[in-house]
């Protein structure tokens, strides 16, 4: 299992990562991209712990999204499924275990004021924080691909399912963006990544 983990971690959180996988007996699989998510966990019929987590992440998005779903295991574990998947008890666990990962070892020193900047208050989704994303995104290969944030008032811009919006205003924090083809209102998060095809 550590040299799978070495594949897709930084060298320095192969080992801690590998211990906590173990220590909650979580069956850890990397499966091909998923667009709407970069990992997620189950609680299997059998009682068993899965976690998924895509491929083609960077190593420092793929330790945050790690970590991130073992939160999950932890606080449901230690205070019951009722809780918001979210929710108080889901973010203090996080930040327990994300803690030991922050430091010049594990990350570059141009991320560490990001991440520390995030984990005071973890959101449901790295992507939601757009400062994180963007520091993050420097990390992966090179793509076609913008933020919304990014593309010009106007600009025509494709979605991973080939459905063609153009970005309007935006509204407290989201972006209205008309779908071509419909003329429907859709609102997408300024980190959304899309390929613009024209301003």
């Amino acid at each position: 299992m550590s040299e799978v983990l070495r594949k897709y971690l930084p060298e320095q959180a192969v080992t801690p990562c590998f211990e906590m996988i173990r220590a909650h007996h979580v069956h850890l699989k990397v499966v091909n991209e998923r667009v709407t998510r970069h990992g997620d966990y189950r609680r299997l019929p059998d009682g068993s712990h899965q976690i998924t987590v895509n491929a083609n992440l960077n190593k420092y998005r793929f330790l945050i999204t790690l970590v991130h779903e073992i939160a999950h295991l932890v606080a449901f574990t230690k205070y019951g499924f009722r809780i918001k998947p979210h929710g108080v008890e889901w973010k203090r666990t996080f930040q327990t275990l994300m803690l030991p990962f922050i430091n010049p070892a594990v990350f570059p020193s141009s991320l560490l004021p990001v991440i520390a900047a995030h984990f005071r208050n973890p959101r449901a989704s790295s992507d939601t924080d757009a400062n994180l994303s963007l520091a993050l995104k420097q990390f992966d290969p090179q793509n076609d691909k913008n933020y919304i944030f990014e593309l010009p008032y106007g600009a025509l811009f494709r979605i991973y399912n080939g459905k063609v919006f153009k970005k309007g205003n935006k509204r407290v924090k989201r972006y209205e963006c008309i779908e071509v083809d419909t003329g429907k209102i859709y609102l997408f998060q300024p980190n959304a990544e899309v390929e613009l095809l024209s301003t």
